[in-house]
């Protein structure tokens, strides 16, 4: 599972008399990640460069500069940093020395990487939620159970014969929970899926 920011980070680099200066941030959409550009955005600078994924939504622009020098550079290193719903925005103020299109990949690409490459991590998981019915001689083993697995309880009603609970918690945990409830009651809670999500930080 890929990560993303825990909050939003800066970095500055100086390359042949350029500047290069790095933002980015945790989104939780296109249009999320557009208004960041437009809040980091330097209009003094040559060139506000930038890339974002979320999921399996990526964009990229060069802002002037030779195509693919600069927003798949910076694509790339979100990718090889194994980032997630994150923008970076490199800016450029151009300093009287060209830098080629190699040097160019270089210095945004590298720009970005470096600002990822220690910035804080949030990790990013897949979770599900479940309703489950328990007996009330079962709660024991399902509270145990549910802390256990990761779940966190999103909401409980109690009935007659026992009680509901409604859990979230990881997709990888959905199956080792399951089993640990049916080994626990014999079988007796019963337990279904309401939705699982992609990721989620």
């Amino acid at each position: 599972m890929p990560d993303t920011l825990a909050q939003p980070v800066s970095h500055s680099l100086d390359v042949k008399h350029s500047r290069f200066i790095a933002h980015a941030a945790p989104i939780d959409s296109a249009h999320a990640a557009l208004d960041f550009l437009q809040q980091v955005s330097a209009a003094d600078a040559t060139h506000n460069c930038w890339a974002y994924r979320h999921g399996g939504e990526y964009r990229s622009s060069d802002d002037g500069e030779p195509a693919g020098t600069a927003g798949r550079p910076i694509l790339a290193a979100i990718d090889g940093q194994g980032f997630d719903r994150i923008m970076v925005v490199v800016i450029r103020w151009y300093g009287g020395i060209k830098l080629g299109a190699g040097g160019l990949v270089r210095a945004y690409g590298g720009t970005a990487a470096e600002c990822l490459r220690t910035a804080p991590r949030l990790p990013l998981v897949a979770l599900a939620e479940l309703d489950v019915h328990a007996a009330f001689e079962d709660l024991g083993a399902l509270h145990a159970a549910a802390a256990a697995h990761a779940a966190e309880k999103q909401g409980e009603h109690f009935t007659a014969d026992g009680v509901d609970l409604q859990l979230r918690l990881p997709v990888d945990q959905v199956e080792p929970l399951k089993t640990r409830l049916r080994d626990a009651t014999r079988d007796r809670i019963r337990i279904q899926l309401r939705s699982a999500s992609g990721p989620l930080a």
